[in-house]
């Protein structure tokens, strides 16, 4: 494993003891990624276990609602297959179902105005029920509100999404996550129930100070919003594919578009909002993509920053306390004792099409230019996006105010007489003379 500085160790290691002090958190694990490695973990806490054992890399505790990433790959990996659109109805996979006219998307981006926590007793501190009898007390009367109106987060919604894909796929929820996820990550400490060495929860009486032990039950039908277990080392690991997408499981195209906003809350904005089963928090002027989670007694993050390709994970067996908002931290600490280096640049790819339209271009009299950055069609200037070739003189945006709209190359014969981008008309002299 590759390490970080020790001065940067030091830094990292006292806020995860700053935490675990000021929270009375009976530990705290912690883990940082860089560049396709783990470079840095630490622990602090003596009560990991329920036997007095010490938290490590490899102590399973339970992730909360990171597993709601997972679930929510399982059914990206539908759609990219042909077996779903994002915009189908959740009636149409489900049907009779409450809610029905909701869209898979609605569910994915908690944006369907579905109520927060299924009727009946507080699913996270109860044993589970079956899908049917969760379904059977869904009741629309209690929405928390219209779809489309804002960010309104439903585990609800989440154990929906997972019926689906397993419907779709004719296995197990469990049997999809292991198969088309867990193996093909090597994440080998990524559990539906506890496997030893692992972590008991707590709670701390808010006088006494003592400790007091949590439930751990089985989810049942809940088991896509909130189920898994995890270590610092797998978790890692699959901080390190939002990174670095493994095409077996997702193209890096679908896990960009996991990552752009597709609800938020108003009040809140881009400082907490949600793309397809992922959380986003700007950090100005990076992003950061990953999710929190929490369960009785258990505490989970995970935050990555694809640009900078560095990311942090904590877990902690705590009810409440700072663990969760932990990672942006600890990446704020990375960068300011190991600033990211700029890219090394280096000479680009010969163009396989698209060479005859680098250089100036003026939209009007404002001056543009098309160059080449890492292999790909750059437009710079009053107008700005990237283009990828789709056919014979015809581009697509990739990103910007163009992203989705084509580029069309228009010719006198065989010499290109203008550029069309979306009505935009693209001369080589201004206004074309």
């Amino acid at each position: 494993m590759t390490s970080v500085r020790p001065d940067t160790a030091a830094s990292l290691y006292a806020e995860i003891a700053t935490a675990q002090s000021e929270w009375k958190l009976p530990s705290v694990n912690a883990g940082v990624v860089r560049d396709g490695s783990l470079v840095w973990t630490g622990s602090r806490g003596r009560f990991a276990t329920a036997d007095g054992g010490a938290p490590g890399p490899d102590v399973q505790y339970r992730i909360g609602s990171i597993t709601k990433t997972l679930t929510a790959i399982l059914v990206l990996q539908c759609r990219d297959d042909g077996l779903l659109a994002l915009n189908d109805a959740v009636g149409k996979h489900l049907p009779g179902i409450a809610f029905g006219d909701r869209t898979i998307r609605h569910l994915l981006a908690h944006s369907g105005g579905m109520n927060a926590e299924p009727e009946g007793p507080w699913w996270e501190r109860n044993p589970g029920v079956s899908f049917e009898q969760l379904t059977a007390a869904m009741d629309e009367s209690q929405a928390a509100g219209p779809a489309d109106r804002r960010h309104h987060y439903s585990n609800l919604g989440y154990a929906l999404l997972g019926e689906i894909a397993a419907r779709l796929r004719g296995a197990s929820w469990l049997d999809l996550v292991q198969e088309r996820i867990l193996d093909p990550l090597e994440m080998r400490r990524t559990t539906y129930f506890p496997a030893n060495p692992s972590a008991q929860g707590y709670s701390v009486h808010p006088f006494s100070g003592q400790l007091m032990e949590e439930p751990a039950y089985d989810a049942g039908a809940m088991a896509p919003a909130g189920q898994l277990w995890s270590t610092i080392e797998d978790l890692a690991k699959y901080a390190m594919f939002w990174i670095d997408p493994v095409y077996e499981v997702l193209s890096r195209d679908t896990v960009e578009e996991m990552a752009a906003v597709s609800a938020a809350d108003p009040r809140e904005g881009l400082t907490a909002s949600y793309g397809l089963g992922l959380r986003l928090i700007a950090d100005d002027p990076y992003l950061l993509i990953g999710h929190t989670g929490s369960m009785p007694g258990f505490l989970a993050g995970l935050f990555v920053d694809r640009v900078r390709r560095i990311g942090a994970v904590t877990l902690g067996n705590a009810t409440y306390g700072r663990v969760a908002s932990l990672p942006p931290d600890l990446l704020r600490t990375l960068v300011t004792h190991e600033p990211i280096l700029a890219q090394e640049w280096v000479p680009e790819p010969a163009l396989d099409q698209g060479e005859e339209l680098l250089g100036h271009w003026y939209w009007g009299n404002s001056p543009l230019a098309m160059t080449v950055s890492g292999g790909i069609l750059q437009l710079s200037g009053a107008l700005t996006s990237r283009f990828s070739p789709i056919g014979p003189d015809l581009y697509e945006g990739r990103d910007g105010y163009f992203a989705g709209e084509k580029l069309r190359v228009v010719r006198e014969g065989r010499e290109v007489s203008h550029v069309n981008l979306a009505t935009f008309v693209l001369t080589r002299s201004p206004y074309g003379r």
